[in-house]
């Protein structure tokens, strides 16, 4: 059953822009893909570096305008920074990447080639009806190797048991592990261009190549 998401009142009239670009599908989660990370140390790292020369990380596209957003609701965005911003800066340390599994290392490369924060939640272990909304004061929840993220003024992902993870780092409840059989993932975009729907198109090329995804439903909440 496919998902149903919403992006909050307050949210949207903080950032009109923000979008979030959507996957679900069925998935056997491996340990590795060999032939994504050759790609993504031969091209992709290339690429990121490049954008990092010629804008600096703040300034690359799609960060920039996420980290825009972030300060309208409320947060620094150079204290808790946006998933993508902090893998970019990885790579731009030399530090290179956690490999983690198919599925969460796919979405890393969605968020590293787009500039757009990624999330992938196993779709068992959230409800049907999702909330995009702005965290609340005091708001918090066990985060993936952290005991608590504090999740006040972040924008989070919740249902109805509560936040279930945020564009900057996601809760362990929802985290993809190699018995998770259906996956949610998604594209958080604070940007008024079409990038997103860009992403989409290479998003669910390397879903299939890489994570091995099956009946891939895409589309666009707004």
């Amino acid at each position: 059953m496919r998902k149903q998401l919403k992006i909050g009142k307050e949210m949207k009239e903080l950032w009109p822009a923000v979008r979030i670009g959507c996957f679900q599908y069925r998935v056997k989660v491996e340990k590795k893909n060999e032939d994504m990370w050759r790609y993504l140390k031969k091209d992709i790292y290339k690429k990121t570096k490049n954008d990092i020369f010629d804008y600096g990380v703040n300034d690359i596209p799609n960060i920039k305008e996420s980290r825009m957003a972030y300060k309208a609701f409320g947060k620094d965005p150079s204290r808790y920074r946006v998933s993508s911003e902090a893998l970019i800066r990885r790579i731009g340390q030399g530090k290179g990447l956690y490999e983690v599994n198919t599925v969460v290392d796919t979405n890393n490369l969605i968020s590293i080639e787009s500039g757009f924060s990624v999330g992938s939640y196993d779709a068992g272990q959230i409800e049907d009806v999702l909330m995009f909304r702005v965290g609340r004061e005091g708001e918090t929840y066990e985060g993936i190797g952290k005991d608590e993220v504090n999740i006040a003024y972040l924008p989070v992902l919740a249902d109805g048991r509560g936040a279930v993870g945020s564009s900057t780092s996601d809760s362990k409840r929802a985290m993809i592990t190699e018995d998770t059989r259906e996956v949610l993932t998604l594209i958080y975009s604070f940007s008024d261009n079409k990038d997103l729907e860009e992403a989409l198109k290479y998003g669910k090329e390397y879903l299939e190549k890489y994570a091995g995804a099956q009946d891939i439903e895409c589309w666009i909440e707004k």
